[in-house]
C-alpha cells in the first residue's frame, strides 16, 4: 500500500528554494498522483518545484468545495494500487484550514500512513513574529461576513483572549482586509494589541504588532494582499 504525502506550497511568488527543502523536490520527482485544490494552480507550482518533470505524465484530482463526500473514498484509489500519492493546498500546508483534511482523516481511518513535509505556514510565522503568546493561541479561520455579526465576533475573540491569555489568530479574504481591519479598530479596546501579518515569506512582507490604539494613527494598505491576524487583549 501507498503512503499519503502532504506537500506544502509557497504562500505566495516566494523562489521554492527559499521556503521549501530539497526533500520536498525529491517527493515530487517521485510521485505520479496528486489530490489538489485547483489542478492549473498545482501544475504549475510542480513545475517550479521540479522544473524536469513531464507535468502531463501526472494523474490530478481536485479536492475543494465542490466536492462531495462520497467522492472522498475514490481519491485513495492510487495508495490501495500500490502507489504514493501527494496533496497539495493552494498555499501553504494541506490539511491546515484546507480541504485536504477530510482525506488526511479519511486516510487514517483506513490505515493509510500519513507523511507531513516541511514548508511555511502562515498561521506558525505569523504567531512566531507576532510576540503574543505562543503557549496558548486558537486559530479561528474566517469571521462571518456581515458587518454585525463579525463586529460580534470580534468582541468574543477580545473577550477569550482576556480571560484566557490566549492569542487569537484569524483570516479574511484579500479583499475584504480594509474591512476587517476597520472594524477590529472601532470594536476593540485601545490597549489590545493587534500584529497584522501581510505578504509571508515574500519580498513585501510586513509583520508588525500594535496596540490598537497606535493602528488607529497610521493604518497601513492591506488590501488585496494575503493577510493574517494576530489579536490578544490585556
Amino acid at each position: 500500500m501507498g503512503k499519503l504525502y502532504l506537500i506544502p506550497t509557497t504562500l505566495g511568488e516566494t523562489a521554492v528554494e527559499k521556503v521549501l527543502p530539497a526533500e520536498i523536490m525529491q517527493v515530487v520527482r517521485s510521485l505520479r498522483y496528486f489530490v489538489v485544490e485547483n489542478t492549473r494552480t498545482a501544475r504549475r507550482h510542480l513545475k517550479k518545484i521540479a522544473p524536469e518533470i513531464i507535468i502531463d505524465e501526472l494523474d490530478f484530482k481536485e479536492l475543494n468545495e465542490h466536492t462531495q463526500p462520497i467522492e472522498l473514498d475514490m481519491l485513495l484509489d492510487p495508495i490501495r494500487n500500490g502507489f504514493d500519492l501527494g496533496i497539495l493546498s493552494e498555499a501553504g500546508c494541506p490539511g491546515v484550514a484546507d480541504p485536504g483534511a477530510d482525506l488526511v482523516k479519511l486516510a487514517h481511518e483506513k490505515g493509510i500512513q500519513v507523511v507531513p513535509l516541511v514548508g511555511p505556514s502562515s498561521i506558525l510565522l505569523s504567531l512566531m513574529a507576532s510576540g503574543m503568546n505562543g503557549q496558548n493561541f486558537a486559530f479561528i479561520g474566517y469571521l462571518p461576513v456581515k458587518p454585525t455579526e463579525r463586529s460580534a465576533a470580534v468582541r468574543d475573540l477580545e473577550r477569550i483572549s482576556a480571560r484566557d491569555k490566549q492569542t487569537q489568530i484569524f483570516i479574511e479574504a484579500p479583499y475584504r482586509n480594509a474591512k476587517l481591519l476597520e472594524d477590529l479598530l472601532a470594536v476593540c479596546n485601545s490597549q489590545t494589541r493587534l500584529c497584522i501579518a501581510v505578504d509571508l515569506t515574500m519580498d513585501s512582507e510586513f509583520v508588525v504588532t500594535k496596540t490598537i490604539g497606535a493602528w488607529k494613527k497610521a493604518i497601513p494598505d492591506i488590501n488585496k494582499r494575503p493577510a493574517i491576524f494576530l489579536l490578544q487583549s490585556q
